[in-house]
């Protein structure tokens, strides 16, 4: 074992199995532990609705900033947006991203909103918009829209993804925000 992990993994799990009206047991021994996940079966699910977006419709041209203390998330959030056609680049925290920013420009910042030991996203994005006002800002993050979340949205980020989120889910989410106004950024109560 050896590595000590945020316990994200954990908490996905259980914001899913939730969503989707189930429970998680737990049995736990000196040999280990054994997690059991229960969802409800359904006798005669509805057909499938797909989306009307197809993957070309969520296609796009840009340069985007993935922001995230976790190496896999970046990881795998850099990989699903250049299958979109966008330039990614890559950064581990709030610091960081401000320093990238300072040198770079780019279309889009995809900011994770808890970073430890670092600023968080709401602290990031202050620090950007003083730097680059009207940069264009999505929230993502494991956990629920907290107050943090919602300051951020009220100073111009254009919207908060929640993890674990799908290819398009965050395909869509970016489209979105790269169509829409720049954000009028509002005064520090």
């Amino acid at each position: 074992m050896g590595k000590k992990g945020t316990g994200l993994g954990l908490t996905v799990v259980m914001n899913v199995v939730r969503e989707h009206g189930g429970y998680v047991e737990l049995d736990s021994d000196a040999i280990g532990s054994t997690f059991r996940v229960f969802l409800p079966a359904e006798r005669n699910p509805e057909p499938v609705r797909t989306q009307s977006d197809d993957e070309a419709d969520l296609r796009g041209k840009g340069r985007i900033l993935v922001v995230d203390d976790e190496p896999l998330q970046r990881d795998i959030a850099g990989k699903m947006l250049t299958v979109f056609g966008y330039e990614v680049d890559t950064v581990s925290s709030g610091e960081e991203a401000i320093e990238f920013l300072r040198l770079h420009n780019v279309d889009l910042v995809v900011l994770d909103m808890l970073m430890p030991p670092g600023i968080n996203g709401l602290q990031t994005y202050v620090e950007i918009i003083a730097i680059r006002p009207g940069q264009k800002a999505l929230i993502v993050s494991g956990f629920s829209e907290s107050s943090d979340v919602k300051e951020a949205l009220r100073l111009g980020v254009g919207g908060f993804v929640k993890k674990p989120y799908t290819m398009k889910q965050i395909a869509r989410a970016i489209r979105d925000e790269l169509a829409r106004k720049p954000p009028v950024h509002q005064p520090m109560i």
